[in-house]
């Protein structure tokens, strides 16, 4: 009996849709990194100042979110890593909605965020293959 152990599919988007990735994902890589988490690595005091009174975060999580949103910037860039970057993103995303919404009582200000956690689940799963490569490479 033979059994059939052709490799699995490698998915590879069209070259219109991988410029439109690549785009996407510099442009938001760089966002993470300059406007987003820069400023709470950079002035975290003053954004704890700045911040609502009913939102009071400690200053160690306000840093740790800042050097996710960096790393996640940086990882976007990085095309065998892209994959994961978007996903830990889009969960981080969706975390910052949740917050907006519930703890910080602003359910208006979490359109944003959910709509970057969709665009990064788009990104994560038109990068898929990148996981299956970093796994293949990692077992090696």
């Amino acid at each position: 009996m033979t059994t059939n152990t052709a490799p699995a599919a490698h998915y590879n988007p069209g070259t219109i849709r991988n410029r439109v990735l690549w785009t996407s994902q510099i442009v938001l890589g760089l966002f993470f990194i300059i406007a987003s988490g820069g400023p709470k690595l950079v002035i975290p005091h003053l954004l704890m100042d700045n911040a609502p009174a009913n939102l009071t975060i400690p200053m160690a999580l306000l840093i740790f979110i800042g050097v996710v949103e960096v790393a996640g910037g940086i990882g976007l860039m990085v095309p065998r890593v892209s994959a994961l970057a978007a996903a830990g993103l889009s969960v981080l995303t969706i975390l910052a909605a949740a917050t907006q919404a519930f703890i910080a009582d602003a359910p208006n200000m979490s359109i944003f965020p959910l709509a970057l956690a969709a665009i990064f689940a788009w990104i994560a799963y038109e990068r898929r293959s990148t996981i299956a490569d970093l796994r293949s490479a990692l077992r090696r």
